[in-house]
């Protein structure tokens, strides 16, 4: 609790001293004042965590102290023993709890300590916040790991090279967000971006799809359309699940790539195209190849500039992030304040995400709707974690306090790091004799 700092307000020295040593005992750095003026002053140019002060006071009341505090300053009134009026008073002015004289000293060590909790969580989230602000680098690529900025590195690199690119990765890692951070970080972003999945067209229409038809063309087409290589000219074209493009498809998609010539069904007209051609497979092309399911002088082409993204068990360290950047999504679109509690975050830390960031928006949309408040917990997620999985991270998050959440993310940072300590410092936005410091009092090897 080193890090709480709280400043203890009462006319009685024996008071407050008593309550600065059992406070100094538990870890928090402590200031005692008599004087509530002086008080005043202090707050004025101080910030305290927590201020605890006392009701009746002379010059200046503890009620006047309370309407003064910083915004982000928790307060914990002194009353007299069953006043319940100056109580509620208090709490409707703004106090976080009240403690009654003559002291429950044990009492007093759990209000207070559960202030300093949630004031460990709210810096814990601002940090995110902050983390997230500064790494929010393409719309809504959001990462801070060193994978995902190896990810941004290689946007930045290729976003103006005219080449063809393959993105790998597994379902649900955002293959089309990189598309289209490429084409937005280009200089073909005011033209078009089209995207299509080949998996999701039938067969018999995907080549109309992607080189479009004449009027009478076939049973059906009843008006002329243009391909997507045309609706994409001078801009970028995404095939997403390229894999699943039917073999003899694949021959004509050679030939548009070798002259950037495409003619639609039922026209002699040849026409000249202008396109950045972006791919993307959940699958190993490679064993395609070799399974005769796909053609290796097309590999070839599509894939002049490939990368493969990270799936997120591989970047645990994001998913604050992500959750951060996500439930503020949620809250515009559900008209709620959403929060979520440290236990229900390390429950996400520790589950294994097979649909990767679209299983985790998932599952955060779903808990966001049913859930009775605006904070999701961990009894939030009994409809959209099966019930064995939940059982099993439940029995770890239910032994994660902060300090254990602290700890496992900065661990996952300097893994992430390679344990390269500067590098772990900047993503943790801390000053590396902190980082040293941390390593020490965790025993991170």
């Amino acid at each position: 609790m080193e890090d709480v700092k709280i400043l203890v307000v009462d006319d009685e020295p024996n008071s407050t001293q008593i309550l600065r040593k059992v406070l100094v005992k538990r870890g928090y750095i402590v200031t005692e004042e008599n004087d509530s003026l002086n008080a005043q002053k202090l707050m004025n140019e101080k910030f305290y965590d927590i201020i605890i002060s006392d009701l009746q006071m002379p010059n200046i009341s503890g009620m006047d102290l309370l309407k003064n505090k910083n915004p982000k300053s928790l307060f914990i009134m002194i009353t007299g023993y069953g006043s319940v009026i100056s109580a509620v008073e208090s709490m409707k002015n703004g106090a976080y709890d009240y403690v009654n004289k003559p002291f429950n000293l044990e009492e007093f060590i759990i209000k207070v300590d559960k202030a300093a909790d949630k004031i460990k969580m709210s810096k814990q989230i601002e940090n995110f916040k902050t983390i997230l602000d500064e790494n929010y680098e393409f719309k809504n690529i959001v990462g801070n790991s060193k994978k995902m900025k190896e990810v941004f590195h290689f946007i930045r690199k290729i976003s103006n090279i005219n080449v063809n690119i393959l993105i790998e990765g597994q379902s649900g890692t955002g293959k089309e967000l990189v598309a289209k951070a490429i084409h937005n970080n280009s200089n073909r972003k005011s033209n078009p971006f089209v995207a299509i999945n080949c998996s999701a067209i039938p067969e018999n229409l995907l080549e109309s799809e992607l080189f479009g038809h004449v009027k009478g063309a076939f049973t059906g087409a009843t008006e002329f359309q243009k391909g997507v290589f045309e609706q994409a000219n001078e801009g970028t074209l995404f095939l997403d699940e390229i894999a699943e493009m039917p073999y003899n498809l694949q021959a004509k998609l050679l030939r548009v790539t070798e002259t950037w010539e495409v003619k639609s069904i039922g026209s002699d007209k040849i026409k000249k195209v202008d396109v950045r051609l972006i791919s993307a497979t959940n699958q190993n092309l490679k064993d395609a190849i070799k399974e005769k399911r796909f053609r290796e002088d097309l590999y070839f082409r599509l894939a002049t500039v490939s990368v493969t993204l990270p799936p997120l068990n591989e970047r645990v360290s994001d998913i604050p992030l992500i959750v951060n950047h996500y439930l503020k999504i949620l809250s515009a679109k559900l008209d709620k304040d959403l929060k979520i509690s440290t236990e229900a975050l390390a429950i996400l830390m520790n589950q294994s995400w097979k649909g990767n960031v679209r299983e985790l928006e998932n599952v955060l949309e779903q808990s966001a709707i049913t859930s009775s408040d605006n904070t999701i917990t961990p009894e939030s997620f009994k409809f959209t974690i099966s019930s064995n999985s939940l059982d099993d991270t439940l029995k770890t998050a239910n032994s994660i306090s902060l300090k254990d959440l602290e700890k496992q993310y900065i661990k996952k940072v300097l893994e992430d790091a390679k344990w390269n300590k500067l590098q772990a410092s900047q993503i943790l936005k801390i000053d590396r004799k902190t980082l040293y410091k941390k390593i020490k009092e965790y025993n991170l090897q």
